[in-house]
């Protein structure tokens, strides 16, 4: 059994839509209440030194329940139970170093352009989701939505939320399903800015498209820059500032579509095709040394494919190798084995000593001469064999 989430439009009438905006500001409420409390109950174990004072999922919320104020009652239970329950988790993730995003838990601002909250008792009938209705409410509809392919399996925990004045949703379903076929082929990927090299070829994670959309990208945010302040006084909320931003948090969604299609297809093909895989595990953290290299590392959605790609060899029962991240697969010849070291390595900037260029690798041990991602490749294959 594997969980599957599928994310969906939701197109509430306007009674579920105040339903849904109340619900997403209550959220925001009990995990800003709980935060607030699970700090105070933090530093007051630490001021007494007692263990038996540090506050748990349990206490908060059990905290919260017992001083629940009347307007509460309207809402869901669930809401505050779960909010808490991501509360709790979020603070384990703290004492976690090793975690890729590391850092106290938030207070969340209204002012966010994602606003969300999550139930598990959500049901979908005849093609229509139904949240949990709470006692004393008279209007309660359901919500239709678009996007779904299959709505098969058991439903767990739904996450819904509001982003630009639209209401999406991500239902994850518990199914079985079958493995792909062995194909008895290996292949190892070398990921860069703008492309993906494998055996087979090169895959470009930058189209034409994208560019075009990120060139919208820069200009309408110089137009917004412009527009924040006029005449001395902050004019964020008139209409062609609204209008302006709009615009930007489309081509947002545009571009996020187009890299999330390029990444499921490509992932979806390695699995179809390769029974092992290997790929660099690459501190992307460490590699954004600059602006202008931290905006091309995040457009080229390294976690984000090494993610999806993960979870598909584990449905699949395929084996995904990660070569460690000081395995020297840019600075190895494939050819003979030697190690470019002191001036010899090769940068971002090829090598300055011997005026190579970024894409070329030649080895000055047996003189050969290959394309500097290629070579990479076949470093990464050899760690299979």
């Amino acid at each position: 059994m594997v969980l599957r989430t599928q994310k969906v439009r939701l197109y509430p009438n306007k009674t579920m839509q105040k339903v849904l905006d109340d619900l997403c500001d209550y959220r925001r409420y009990c995990w800003n209440a709980g935060l607030a409390l699970w700090n105070d109950m933090y530093e007051e174990a630490l001021i007494l030194d007692d263990k038996r004072l540090r506050p748990n999922e349990y206490k908060v919320r059990n905290e919260l329940v017992a001083n629940k104020a009347d307007w509460q009652y309207r809402f869901s239970a669930r809401c505050l139970r779960l909010a808490i329950s991501d509360l709790n988790k979020a603070w384990k993730n703290f004492f976690d170093k090793a975690q890729v995003d590391w850092g106290k838990p938030r207070f969340k601002s209204k002012k966010a352009t994602r606003q969300g909250f999550k139930t598990d008792r959500a049901k979908i009938i005849k093609g229509k989701l139904l949240l949990d209705k709470p006692h004393g409410i008279k209007n309660w509809y359901d919500i239709h939505m678009s996007g779904a392919k299959l709505l098969t399996g058991e439903l767990k925990v739904v996450s819904i939320y509001r982003e630009n004045g639209k209401y999406w949703a991500s239902l994850p379903f518990e199914v079985n399903i079958e493995t792909k076929p062995k194909t008895d082929h290996v292949t190892a990927i070398d990921v860069n800015v703008g492309h993906i090299n494998y055996t087979e070829g090169k895959i470009n994670t930058l189209p034409d498209d994208l560019k075009h959309l990120y060139k919208r990208i820069k200009h309408y945010q110089r137009t917004l820059a412009r527009k924040r302040v006029v005449n001395g006084k902050r004019a964020t909320k008139s209409n062609n500032y609204v209008k302006t931003r709009a615009k930007l948090q489309r081509d947002y969604r545009k571009v996020a579509n187009i890299q999330h299609d390029i990444m499921q297809k490509f992932t979806t093909q390695l699995v179809e095709e390769y029974d092992k895989i290997v790929i660099e595990d690459l501190a992307v953290k460490e590699m954004q040394m600059t602006h202008v290299a931290s905006k091309g590392l995040q457009r080229s959605m390294f976690g984000y494919f090494r993610q999806i790609l993960s979870y598909k060899c584990d449905w699949n029962g395929k084996k995904l190798i990660l070569a460690d991240k000081y395995y020297p697969s840019t600075q190895r010849c494939s050819k003979c084995g030697h190690i470019k070291t002191g001036e010899e390595k090769v940068g971002l900037n090829g090598n300055l000593k011997y005026r190579t260029k970024h894409n070329e690798y030649i080895c000055y041990e047996c003189g050969s001469v290959m394309d500097r991602d290629e070579n990479a490749v076949y470093n990464l294959l050899a760690l299979i064999n």
